[in-house]
């Protein structure tokens, strides 16, 4: 999400449509929050519940 914040910052900039630099803005902060947020452990929506599996898990 902070990726996709800058690529619309950034077109936003170049074409000059306020809208979509506006958007990249919300969507680098977001992106941000969620990043802080996952860093230090906190679970996001249902992250929590996600686990990696092993390659054992496949075979029947």
């Amino acid at each position: 999400m902070i990726i996709l914040g800058i690529i619309a910052f950034v077109i936003g900039l170049l074409a000059g449509i306020s809208v979509l630099t506006t958007l990249g803005i919300v969507l680098f902060v977001i992106g941000l929050v969620m990043r802080v947020l996952g860093v230090m452990g906190r679970a996001i929506g249902s992250g929590k519940h996600w686990h990696r599996r092993s390659a054992g898990d496949l075979v029947n």
